[in-house]
C-alpha cells in the first residue's frame, strides 16, 4: 500500500532552437521525438538508461505522477512506483540539498531513510544494469525543475563530460517546454491594468492606488474589475494569484 495516493500525469546533439511560438500539444502528449532525443543524449554520453521527471513536492510525491518518460522497462516503472520510493529517495534528497549534479551508485533510487523495500528495488535496479546514475535538476523558463537521471555501468563523468552532458540537457529542455501548452489569460491585460493588480499585490487599497497612480479611484476599481474578468477570477486575490502564474507581475 503506498504511503499516498497520487494523481498520475511524458541525444540533444543538434539540437535546433525553435521558435518562440507554442505548440497546441498537451504535456501528457510529448513531442514525437522527445524519447529519441533524450536517447542519444544518453548514448552519447555512454549510459544505458535515462529519465526524465518532474520534481516531486508536496502531495505530488510519487513516481507515477512526476515521471514524463524514460527508457525504463514498463515492469520497473511499474514496480518502482508500487514501492512509493522516490519522493524521499536518496536520489532527490542528495537533489535537494544541492544545485549540482551528483553521481550514486546502485542504491541511487533507494529511500533515503531505512525501508524494508530497498532491498528489493535495489536488487531489480541492479539486475537491469543501472551501476551507477548521474543525476541533476534544471528548470525551464517558467521555472519548473525537472530531474534528468542518467544510468548505466559507466565510470563517473569527468568535469568537462558533465558540462557538456548537463548543456545538452538544458537545449534538451529549452525546446521541450517550448513544445509545451502554456496557460494564457482569456485577454491581454493592459499596463494600467497590471500596475493596479501589482500594487494590489502590495497590500495597498483602491483609493491607495488612485493616490499612487494619480487616477480617481472609480478607475482604480475599473481597471482592478477589467483585470478579473480578464483572469476570470471572483475577487482581487484571485486574480493577484493567476496574475502571478502566468508571469504578469
Amino acid at each position: 500500500m503506498r504511503n499516498e495516493e497520487r494523481a498520475v500525469q511524458d541525444g540533444a546533439v543538434n539540437i535546433a532552437f525553435l521558435s518562440p511560438e507554442k505548440s497546441s500539444r498537451s504535456p501528457a502528449d510529448p513531442p514525437a521525438d522527445s524519447k529519441e532525443r533524450l536517447a542519444r543524449l544518453a548514448k552519447a554520453a555512454g549510459f544505458n538508461h535515462y529519465l526524465f521527471a518532474g520534481f516531486p513536492h508536496g502531495d505530488n510525491g510519487g513516481f507515477a505522477g512526476n515521471h514524463i518518460f524514460s527508457n525504463w522497462p514498463d515492469s520497473l516503472v511499474a514496480a518502482y512506483d508500487e514501492h512509493d520510493l522516490f519522493h524521499n529517495s536518496a536520489l532527490v534528497s542528495e537533489l535537494r540539498k544541492s544545485s549540482l549534479p551528483v553521481s550514486f551508485g546502485v542504491s541511487a533510487f533507494e529511500s533515503s531513510v531505512t525501508n524494508p523495500k530497498n532491498e528489493r528495488i535495489t536488487g531489480l535496479f541492479r539486475e537491469l544494469g543501472f551501476r551507477r546514475t548521474f543525476a541533476f535538476v534544471l528548470h525551464d523558463a517558467d521555472r519548473q525543475p525537472y530531474i534528468f537521471a542518467f544510468s548505466g555501468a559507466r565510470a563517473d563523468l569527468s568535469r568537462e563530460e558533465a558540462m557538456a552532458h548537463v548543456f545538452s540537457a538544458m537545449e534538451f529542455l529549452d525546446v521541450y517546454a517550448r513544445l509545451q501548452v502554456t496557460e494564457q489569460p482569456l485577454e491581454n491585460l493592459s499596463s494600467r491594468e497590471i500596475e493596479c493588480l501589482r500594487w494590489s499585490a502590495a497590500g495597498k487599497s483602491s483609493d491607495e492606488i488612485a493616490i499612487i497612480l494619480e487616477l480617481s479611484p472609480h478607475t482604480v476599481v475599473g481597471y482592478l474589475k477589467s483585470a478579473m474578468r480578464k483572469l476570470d477570477s471572483v475577487n482581487r486575490m484571485q486574480a493577484v494569484a493567476r496574475a502571478f502564474r502566468y508571469r504578469l507581475l
